[in-house]
């Protein structure tokens, strides 16, 4: 398992994570303060605090390209 840090405060951001991480087969969770939702899910995704920085659960250890994508959305 692989975290990483991330700030989604607009939602034309939400909708470009979302697209990037359905890409993945695997499992790849949102957490927020004790809340945790499906990273695939925009709708749990809206459900959380975007004010905040966000933790990126990635359940792969061959997801190095996933992180590359994810760069740009570093908090």
């Amino acid at each position: 398992m692989k975290s990483i840090k991330i700030s989604l405060e607009q939602a034309q951001r939400v909708k470009e994570f979302v697209a990037i991480t359905q890409e993945c087969d695997y499992e790849i969770l949102l957490k927020s303060g004790k809340y945790v939702v499906d990273a695939k899910s925009i709708l749990g995704i809206f459900s959380l605090d975007l004010s905040k920085p966000l933790t990126v659960e990635i359940y792969s250890d061959d997801c190095a390209d996933l992180l590359a994508k994810l760069a740009p959305f570093a908090a």
